[in-house]
């Protein structure tokens, strides 16, 4: 339980209350903690490239309708 921050800076970027069971080997949220966790930009359609909001270090993916509910992401 607790808040997942970014390696290299620290900044806040995911709450263990939007973490789920997901097939992938990493941890997989729903949402972030806050509009300025995450910078995101269209890497191809249906997937996001996700870096930290506040020094640009690569996260990932936000895979967009692939949440555990319909219409939900997955970061």
């Amino acid at each position: 339980p607790g808040i997942y921050v970014c390696a290299r800076c620290g900044h806040e970027l995911f709450s263990s209350r939007s973490k789920y069971e997901h097939s992938s080997p990493w941890p997989a949220f729903t949402e972030t903690l806050g509009p300025d966790s995450v910078s995101k930009r269209e890497e191809r359609p249906g997937a996001l490239k996700v870096s930290c909001g506040k020094c640009g270090n690569g996260l990932g993916h936000e895979f967009l309708n692939d949440g555990p509910s319909r219409g939900q992401s997955r970061f």
